[in-house]
């Protein structure tokens, strides 16, 4: 699985791991800050999603770690900081525990390692499959900033709107199985690489209660919980997002 990628800066490289529905663009707001701070910056589309190939699904947390380590070694990076949101969070996690030798610190923001909701993921994944992603793309919206956000920022809500109607609806679908019954709760305290959890006060999709969750499995974790974001922070609270990474980053070099 050869996916699609980006790089851009010199110095340690810190992979950038899009959340579902959406692809490398998401990142925008922390390119720069991170590549004027000394970085590399690796963000790629998760299969099925943006540019990367869309294989026959349903996919597996296993099959996107995977895709992250042959990204790494395409690459010639031994290791790498991993920054993942939602869906990237839920491989960060997976890649914690089973490729620990490749990853300098972590990064899991607005994400679960135990999203629950199995029928509802499972019957989103159906129902993109029959009807298309225009279907699913304004609820998308919805949930990933709060409403008032929405309402300043009309274009910009518009554009990411865009990114999730034109994500390939089966590698949206094959997504939705991948997490529809994950849990990796169990493996959380082998993870051994320095790890901050960021969760947005107004995420209705996966709360902090979920990222308590991560922080507390995890030794020595660090967790952070960003007012006035809803489940895609990094955008809607972009400033303190990169703030917060940022701190995290340089202290694990």
């Amino acid at each position: 699985m050869k996916v699609h990628y980006e790089t851009a800066g010199d110095g340690e490289v810190v992979v950038l791991s899009n959340s579902i529905g959406s692809n490398l663009r998401m990142w925008e707001p922390q390119v720069k800050p991170l590549v004027d701070n000394g970085f590399r910056v690796v963000r790629y589309d998760t299969r099925g999603h943006g540019q990367s190939p869309v294989p026959p699904g349903p996919y597996s947390i296993a099959d996107l770690g995977r895709d992250v380590v042959e990204l790494l070694d395409t690459l010639g990076v031994e290791s790498a900081h991993f920054v993942g949101l939602s869906l990237g969070g839920m491989t960060g996690a997976w890649l914690g525990q089973h490729a620990p030798s490749r990853f300098r610190s972590l990064a899991l923001t607005f994400t679960s390692v135990k999203p629950g909701n199995v029928d509802m993921w499972t019957g989103r994944a159906k129902q993109v499959r029959a009807e298309g992603m225009a279907t699913i793309a304004e609820g998308s919206i919805g949930r990933w900033f709060t409403r008032d956000w929405i309402d300043a920022n009309p274009e910009l809500a518009e554009e990411l709107r865009q990114m999730t109607a034109t994500t390939p609806a089966e590698g949206y679908a094959s997504c939705c199985e991948a997490i529809a019954g994950l849990d990796l709760t169990a493996g959380l305290g082998t993870i051994t690489a320095p790890t901050l959890v960021i969760s947005g006060a107004d995420d209705a999709a996966l709360p902090p209660s979920h990222g308590q969750v991560i922080a507390d499995g995890i030794p020595g974790a660090k967790f952070e919980v960003i007012d006035h974001a809803a489940h895609l922070g990094s955008y809607q609270q972009a400033g303190k997002f990169t703030e917060l990474l940022l701190e995290h980053l340089k202290g694990a070099r």
